[in-house]
């Protein structure tokens, strides 16, 4: 599969919600609603956003996986600082997420 032509489709829904408070954050240019007590990848992962990233060794589809730090598949820009690991970046209202879809990171 090339890698323009990546496509990534997984459902992920929540199963306990913590908090009734909401943040705004966009992604890739769109709006959409999370939880406060979300991290920036799960937050990608109910906005659908995927793939996050491209393999920089095969060119394959990439999302978020372990959600604890270790391994790294969770890589996007936040707030201008490329290359932050989402599953361990709490969202905050106003924040500006940028996935690497379609490049290889």
């Amino acid at each position: 599969m090339k890698p323009d032509q990546a496509k990534l489709e997984i459902p992920f829904i929540r199963a306990v919600r913590r908090s009734s408070e909401d943040v705004t954050l966009d992604i890739d240019g769109q709006i959409f609603l999370a939880g406060a007590e979300d991290t920036v990848a799960t937050a990608i992962l109910l906005a659908g956003a995927l793939p996050n990233r491209l393999s920089a060794v095969t060119g394959q589809p990439r999302a978020p996986f372990c959600m604890m730090g270790a391994c790294f598949e969770c890589l996007a820009e936040v707030d201008g600082v490329p290359l932050r690991q989402t599953c361990v970046t709490p969202v905050r209202d106003g924040m500006r997420v940028r996935t690497a879809k379609g490049k290889l990171v």
